[in-house]
């Protein structure tokens, strides 16, 4: 049964998962460019990076002087990746200006070994016998609750794919290592870097989770999309009523441990924030924001990016309608006159002559 969220919470991860993907070599006033325009978004949450080792992520050895300089938007909040206690160490220098205190609160183990060890330099094993020291942290803390988060649930490039079984297995080892130490598990996040999730597999396991967990109540995705599904995977995320999603602008991001490197991108930003709008679902973003947030992207990349609705632009208003007697539109540049105007393609041919008379040869 559909029950589509009133609002959304969508994380823009380009700062992370979008950079840390595209060269090494971009510079710092560059990156805080994008952050800016992407703070004009209304988006509400933000990750400006990574708190990784530079030998293995070199795109974010910049990402103290990024934390210091950039300028907060009021209204947003900024977090960041963090994947060991040396990394929070270091991002928790910026707090409250970076919030990534909730992140703690956590037991994260990924459903592939062989991933785990490209990754995180972890087995699957090594994580399992950190989840304690989670949480234990979280005690320490005085959280409430406790959240899990299964990496890769659905399948791996390596391993090939997982069974309903496995995940609610693994889930079911992190959620009674929370119960057994008192706490209630409120929260579920599913991270998928390999691309394999569908949409069938994303609503069975949500519809399982919640059918043996009923006090899990908040979910979240982070799917990438390496081929392609990821947005109707969301979709159908959504009609169960999840509310927290991860993106990037233009569809940036990917992987360079699972073997897509810059395929395993993203859903973009603005084509599921117009998806969401269109069906009713308030997000807070600025669909036009966006799209120039988008082409301040390209620029800072140097090369065009994947998404649909910052090429095509949303759907016309009734006072944005296209003229009937527009020329052809064949580029990408031609078809960027929603937000650069008629002169993009006054050079083209008119399929229209006088008396509004179409004429074909």
């Amino acid at each position: 049964m559909s029950q589509l969220p009133e609002s959304v919470i969508i994380t823009d991860d380009t700062m992370r998962e979008g950079l840390q993907i595209e060269s090494a070599d971009i510079p710092v006033s560059e990156k805080l460019r994008l952050l800016d325009a992407l703070g004009e978004t209304g988006a509400k949450v933000i990750s400006i990076g990574s708190f990784a080792h530079p030998k293995w992520t070199p795109q974010m050895a910049c990402i103290d002087e990024i934390a210091e300089r950039f300028v907060p938007k009021p209204g947003v909040k900024y977090t960041a990746a963090v994947f060991n206690q040396k990394g929070f160490e270091r991002a928790e220098k910026y707090y409250p200006k970076i919030d990534v205190r909730t992140l703690r609160f956590g037991t994260h183990v990924e459903m592939c070994d062989s991933f785990a060890r490209r990754n995180y330099n972890r087995t699957q094993t090594e994580q399992i016998a950190a989840m304690d020291g989670a949480i234990a942290r979280a005690r320490e803390a005085g959280a409430e609750s406790g959240a899990v988060v299964l990496g890769n649930p659905f399948g791996s490039n390596f391993e090939g794919a997982f069974t309903l079984a496995q995940r609610l297995d693994l889930l079911t080892l992190m959620i009674d290592a929370w119960h057994n130490a008192g706490f209630e598990v409120t929260r579920c996040s599913l991270l998928e870097a390999m691309g394999w999730n569908l949409p069938h597999q994303v609503r069975e396991t949500i519809e399982a989770i919640r059918d043996r967990w009923p006090e899990i109540t908040e979910f979240h995705c982070h799917f990438h999309n390496a081929r392609g599904a990821t947005i109707a995977s969301y979709y159908e995320a959504l009609q169960l009523g999840v509310r927290e999603f991860d993106t990037s602008i233009g569809g940036m991001g990917g992987c360079p441990y699972c073997g897509n490197g810059r395929a395993a991108g993203h859903v973009p930003t603005e084509d599921f924030v117009d998806l969401c709008e269109e069906m009713g679902i308030s997000t807070g973003y600025k669909l036009d924001k966006l799209i120039e947030a988008v082409a301040i992207a390209e620029e800072v990349v140097g090369h065009p990016l994947w998404g649909h609705v910052s090429k095509a632009g949303p759907r016309p208003s009734a006072e944005s309608l296209y003229p009937i007697d527009m020329p052809f539109v064949e580029t990408l540049e031609e078809a960027a006159h929603f937000r650069c105007g008629p002169d993009v393609y006054a050079h083209q041919l008119s399929p229209w002559k006088t008396g509004d008379a179409l004429t074909r040869q």
